[in-house]
């Protein structure tokens, strides 16, 4: 395993255009890039067609409060402020898509998606073309440089607020403009908020902004059925006897144990947990937590920060934003990445992302097509 090579100093000032949510992680970021003696300008990326007045809670990140919020903290850091309208582009690449996977029985993770097609390609694109140098963003993670002028991406220096999975989807080229000024700090987040106050910035003590942005109530199950429509289907156990009914498969996720609403217990009294979720017959498969045992899987659409690898490799795996690692060892043939953990792990699901590490380094990420469970030769594909 690599560890993290000291970074590269920047040798000169850089045009750079801060994607400002509204939220404190962006306000800082963009506050210590015009302090490092970059020329900053601030951008609010309007991604709701309908945007609310107000936040419900501390979910969402795409209301008219936030997009004042991020105005405000520009005009303290002393930036010029645009909103851009990309609600259109929002929409297809990554609220439709994140219905049509659901609809498809797979499990997909919107934030990885709106980090590859919003702002590392439609809004790099754009700020490419208007002579900007790098976009600057308030994810926890690290870009170096090394010797050679090749990038690599980094765990954020504070696991704890590591946000590289989430970026897992970036390429060499992306990363040569990209910018984190928060990744190399040790600092926690208290210490940002308390930064903010001493910066001046009114979004020291703002809430965080957490789940799915464009689903503000939090209610996945019902946003997409508002979409979808209700679908009665049956819930089955894995002899395919059926055990209770539900109105639309593409509301479980695998591993699910909550709101199953089955009639009557196990045999074994046990609970009971989604193991497959099958479109095609709209029938959802329930059994025993050991039963979700993963021993391997394939994943397709890999994208690499750097030089795809070579041959077989071992690495470490992440499989969710907030999980943790796990030791595997995978292998790239035909442009699908074949993965073996070394102890099994569960709640895994086609259509979420696996990112793989090389210690802290970032080596790429893959969409997950199947899986091996250990009681079972394959779960069904679904991609």
């Amino acid at each position: 395993m690599t560890q993290t090579p000291p970074p590269h100093p920047q040798t000169r000032p850089l045009r750079v255009l801060a994607a400002m949510s509204g939220g404190v992680d962006s306000a800082v970021a963009a506050a210590r890039a015009a302090e490092a003696g970059h020329d900053v300008t601030g951008v609010h990326l309007a991604l709701s067609a309908n945007p609310q007045s107000f936040r419900t809670g501390a979910r969402g990140c795409c209301t008219i409060e936030d997009s004042r919020d991020a105005r405000r903290a520009a005009d303290v850091i002393g930036i010029p402020f645009y909103v851009w309208d990309l609600a259109e582009r929002f929409r297809e690449d990554v609220v439709d898509d994140f219905v049509a996977e659901y609809e498809a029985g797979r499990t997909p993770n919107p934030c990885l998606r709106c980090n590859e097609k919003i702002k590392f390609a439609a809004l790099l694109d754009k700020a490419l073309a208007l002579g900007f140098d790098a976009v600057c963003t308030g994810h926890y993670a690290t870009v170096v440089l090394n010797e050679d002028g090749t990038r690599e991406l980094h765990r954020a220096s504070d696991m704890a607020k590591d946000q590289s999975y989430v970026l897992g989807v970036l390429d060499e080229k992306q990363l040569a403009h990209a910018m984190f000024p928060l990744g190399d700090t040790l600092t926690t987040k208290d210490e940002i908020r308390a930064e903010a106050e001493r910066r001046g910035l009114a979004v020291a003590k703002k809430p965080d902004s957490h789940d799915i942005c464009f689903i503000a109530d939090g209610d996945t199950q019902g946003f997409l059925a508002s979409r979808l429509g209700k679908a009665e289907g049956d819930i089955v156990d894995e002899a395919g006897t059926k055990v209770g009914s539900h109105e639309g498969a593409y509301g479980f996720t695998i591993g699910q144990r909550k709101g199953l609403r089955i009639g009557h217990p196990a045999a074994d009294g046990k609970p009971r947990y989604v193991l497959d979720i099958s479109p095609v017959d709209n029938r959802v498969t329930v059994g025993p937590v050991e039963a979700l045992d993963v021993t391997a899987l394939t994943a397709i659409k890999p994208r690499w920060c750097g030089t795809a690898p070579e041959g077989e490799g071992r690495y470490t795996a992440q499989l969710r934003a907030h999980g943790g690692e796990t030791e595997v060892t995978a292998s790239l043939t035909d442009g699908e990445l074949a993965v073996a953990f070394d102890e099994p792990v569960r709640g895994v699901a086609p259509g979420q992302a696996i990112v793989l590490y090389d210690g802290t380094r970032v080596v790429g990420s893959a969409t997950i097509a199947t899986t091996t469970r250990r009681t079972t030769a394959a779960a069904p594909a679904t991609a």
